[in-house]
C-alpha cells in the first residue's frame, strides 16, 4: 500500500498553448486540482516553491486556501529553500495553515534546487555566516524552524503588555501540535538523506540527485533510502518515518495522451547542476497501462517508499492532470498492490 498524490511545479507562460497564462491560472487551479484529486481518491497535493521564476513562490497563502477547499486529502510542499526563510515567520505562516486545514500539512524543505539568480536569497536579507556556505545557512535556518515549531516557550514576556501573557516564556503563535512530525527534508545525497533521519525529519527524494556510483537512478536512490532507514534506526527515534519518491508516470489511455507522452522509452540522464556537482536525473515512465505496472514493478526506489508523487504538467489544465491522476489510480496502482 502507497499513498499516491501529485506534485506541481506551478508554471504558467502567456503562451497560446497553455491553460495557466498567469499567475492567477496557476494559482486557482492548483486549489481545483487539490478538490479534484481529492475527490478521485488521491492522498496528497504537492506544489513545489521556486522564486524569481513564473511558478509557484510564496507557498502558506496557497496550502491554507487548499485546507479550506478540502477535508481529507494531505497537503505539501516539495520543497521551500530554507536559505530564503525567516523560520520564524515561517513557523508562524505554518501554524496558521496546518490549523485551518486540520492538521494535514506535510511539509517539504530542504537547501533548495538550481537557482533562478544569482545568490537570490541576498535579495531575501540573507547571507551566509562566517565559515558557512549556502547550504549551511539553508540548514541552520531549518534546525531554528524545526526548534520553534515544537511550542516551547523561548523568548521572555514583556513586564508591561497589551495584552495578558500566559506565565513563563512564550512561543510563537498560533502553534498546530503534531507539525514536527510532518516536516521533511528534501535530500540530493546519501550524506544529506542520512542528516535528515538524525533530525527527525522525513524524506522526500525527487527525480534528482548527485550520481554518487554511476549505477540507474533508481538504484542509487533506493540505496539513499535504506541508508536514511537504517540512521533513523540508529538514531533512535520512537515514531515510524515517512520516504516519499517522486515520478512522472503517463498510462497512454487514449489519442490524447498517445499525442502528448507517447514518444517512446526514455531513460535516466546525467549532467552537471553546478561546476561540481555530477547528477543522474530519473527516466520518466509513460506506456499503456499493462507495460507501465511491469516497468514500475522493477523501479527498485518506489518499492522502498511509502509515498509516490506524481509530478503532473499543470500547464494542460486541471481536467487532463486529473486524468492523469485517475489513470494511475484505476489502472495501475491496483496492479502493483498500491491500492
Amino acid at each position: 500500500m502507497k499513498k499516491i498524490g501529485f506534485l506541481s511545479f506551478g508554471h504558467w507562460t502567456p503562451s497560446p498553448g497553455s491553460a495557466t497564462r498567469s499567475a492567477a491560472d496557476t494559482l486557482l487551479q492548483s486549489i481545483d486540482l487539490a478538490v479534484a484529486a481529492e475527490e478521485l481518491g488521491a492522498d496528497g497535493a504537492y506544489v513545489r516553491v521556486h522564486h524569481f521564476a513564473r511558478q509557484l513562490a510564496s507557498p502558506f497563502p496557497l496550502l491554507a486556501a487548499m485546507g479550506a477547499k478540502t477535508s481529507r486529502i494531505e497537503l505539501g510542499t516539495g520543497v521551500i529553500d530554507m536559505r530564503y526563510e525567516n523560520p520564524l515567520y515561517m513557523a508562524e505562516d505554518a501554524g496558521a495553515a496546518d490549523l485551518i486545514s486540520g492538521g494535514r500539512l506535510q511539509l517539504g524543505i530542504s537547501r533548495g534546487s538550481p537557482e533562478q539568480v544569482i545568490d537570490g536569497w541576498r535579495h531575501f536579507g540573507y547571507a551566509p555566516a562566517e565559515g558557512e556556505s549556502d547550504s549551511d545557512m539553508g540548514r541552520r535556518h531549518a534546525q531554528v524552524f524545526l526548534e520553534v515549531i515544537q511550542g516551547k516557550g523561548f523568548a521572555r514576556p514583556s513586564p508591561r503588555p497589551m495584552f495578558p501573557n500566559p506565565p513563563g516564556l512564550l512561543r510563537l503563535e498560533p502553534y498546530s501540535e503534531g507539525l514536527r512530525e510532518r516536516i521533511w527534508w528534501g535530500s540530493g545525497s546519501n550524506a544529506t538523506a542520512v542528516w535528515a533521519a538524525q533530525q527527525g525529519m522525513n524524506l522526500q527524494s525527487s527525480t534528482l540527485k548527485d550520481d554518487e556510483t554511476g549505477e540507474p537512478f533508481h538504484v542509487q536512490q533506493a540505496r539513499q533510502i535504506r541508508a536514511y532507514h537504517e540512521a533513523w534506526k540508529e538514531a533512535g527515534h520512537a515514531r515510524t518515518p515517512r520516504v516519499s519518491v517522486s515520478r512522472s508516470i503517463f498510462p497512454l489511455l487514449n489519442d490524447t495522451d498517445r499525442a502528448y507522452f507517447g514518444r517512446g522509452k526514455e531513460a535516466d540522464q546525467v549532467g552537471f547542476i553546478d561546476e561540481r556537482t555530477r547528477a543522474i536525473f530519473g527516466r520518466g515512465y509513460a506506456a499503456e497501462p499493462d507495460a507501465l505496472v511491469e516497468q514500475l514493478r522493477a523501479d527498485e526506489a518506489i518499492a522502498e517508499a511509502d509515498t509516490l508523487l506524481l509530478t503532473i504538467p499543470n500547464q494542460l489544465g486541471v481536467d487532463y492532470c486529473a486524468h492523469v491522476i485517475e489513470g494511475v489510480l484505476k489502472h495501475v496502482a491496483p496492479a502493483l498492490g498500491w491500492r
